[in-house]
């Protein structure tokens, strides 16, 4: 742009303004906004942003301590009898009747069912008749044979006296030959008949006792038969009164999957009775905190009607579905309303470790390793997260090796949802 000055002598003469005064409003206004930027700045950043609250209702809080520590693996599982009667049908039949249904106390003796099976009773008839024949043919036979005996024995006897006759002829024979009265040839055929009697009576004995042997024999092979006949109905019996199934055993029926007209095989389950005062846990341990677990260490059992001590007295030899199963038995007295297949907890006391620090362990806490957790601030506002290094764990406890001092207060809670977040503020 052009502009004209007028001198005095009244000459216009035209000049170029200068571009700097040109664009110096623009300067100005640029360095303004810059100025005003640059202190937005800076109060924003001395300004402290306020981390996200958390209901501090909602927290479980626990205090890091100096002390003893147990360990001790928990696991969980349900009481179980000591000892199971299972009673199983002896023979295939009906059911015809149901005396004692689930949860009725029981004598040895009481009749829990009755089945029925009518082959089986012709079965027990059959083999008692075979008894009472077996027997009838053994007093026969021995009848027999006694006869036989008493027929071998005359004619032993017989052949005995006709013996002794001989051998007097044959004496006196030799006598009178000897005085020249009779004849060298007489005495010869009597000689010849007592020799031969002689051979007789050995034979007929030797027979009477071979006699005496066979019918021994004879006798105890008919006796075996009937203790086998005897055995065969006794069982044929027994079956017909196991139609009756009896408890067996003094205790409270557990189990009776059946119902009148059903109709069971051999071995088949037919009830379960147990003993209610004769309980033990089975615990079902994680196979990864099984291995220090070991016989006759103690235990407590939650029944969540109380809690009852005991002692582990067997350990499955195999892990099954990620954990081992542990039977404790129970050295107390059982809570009120302790009964089998109750629900239970139980606790295994592994160690105690004198003078260490440990705090209530914290969700996702294990041992050997480090995790950060939130540490509640001295004025219990705030929470800030601290890496914290764990040593051993129990199944409450855990041990704390650095990044925490006794007295520290910290969130146990599963605190997941934060892990962008190192620090809260509590409400």
């Amino acid at each position: 742009m052009w502009h004209a000055l007028r001198w005095a002598g009244g000459v216009d003469i035209p000049i170029q303004r200068s571009r700097l005064a040109r664009y110096r409003g623009w300067i100005v206004a640029a360095a303004l906004v810059g100025v005003s930027l640059a202190l937005t700045t800076v109060a924003l950043g001395s300004l402290s942003v306020e981390p996200p609250a958390v209901a501090q209702a909602g927290l479980w809080i626990g205090a890091v301590e100096r002390g003893e520590m147990l360990l001790a693996v928990q696991g969980n599982g349900r009481l179980v009898p000591e000892h199971i009667q299972w009673i199983t049908a002896l023979s295939a039949a009906r059911v015809e009747k149901i005396h004692v249904r689930p949860g009725a106390a029981v004598e040895a003796d009481t009749v829990v069912l009755e089945l029925g099976n009518p082959d089986l009773e012709l079965q027990a008839l059959e083999g008692e008749r075979q008894v009472v024949a077996a027997r009838a043919a053994l007093a026969e036979l021995r009848a027999t044979l006694r006869n036989e005996r008493l027929t071998q024995k005359s004619t032993v006897a017989t052949l005995k006296i006709d013996h002794a006759s001989a051998r007097r002829r044959a004496d006196a024979n030799a006598q009178l030959g000897g005085g020249g009265y009779l004849s060298d040839d007489d005495q010869r055929t009597a000689r010849a008949q007592l020799e031969a009697l002689e051979v007789r009576v050995g034979i007929e004995g030797e027979r009477l006792a071979a006699l005496e042997e066979n019918l021994q024999r004879r006798l105890s092979a008919q006796e075996a038969q009937i203790a086998s006949l005897e055995t065969i109905a006794r069982t044929r019996r027994a079956q017909v009164e196991a139609l009756k199934v009896r408890a067996g055993v003094a205790g409270v029926l557990q189990e009776l999957p059946l119902e009148p007209g059903q109709w069971v095989n051999p071995g088949g389950l037919l009830a379960k009775v147990a003993r209610p005062d004769r309980l033990k846990a089975r615990l079902q341990i994680p196979e990864t905190l099984a291995k220090d677990v070991a016989l006759g260490q103690p235990a407590r059992i939650d029944t969540r009607n109380g809690v009852v001590d005991g002692v582990v007295e067997r350990i499955d030899p195999a892990a099954s579905g990620g954990t081992v199963t542990v039977d404790v038995a129970l050295t107390g007295a059982l809570p009120k309303g302790a009964r089998p297949d109750l629900h239970v907890v139980g606790t295994v006391e592994l160690d105690r470790l004198p003078d260490v620090l440990h705090v209530r362990r914290p969700a996702y806490a294990q041992p050997d390793a480090t995790l950060g957790v939130f540490r509640v601030d001295a004025d219990e506002r705030y929470a800030t997260r601290v890496n914290v290094e764990f040593g051993r764990a129990s199944a409450t406890t855990i041990e704390v090796l650095a990044g925490l001092a006794e007295g520290d207060r910290v969130v146990l809670s599963d605190m997941s949802t934060h892990d962008a977040r190192d620090r809260l503020k509590l409400e």
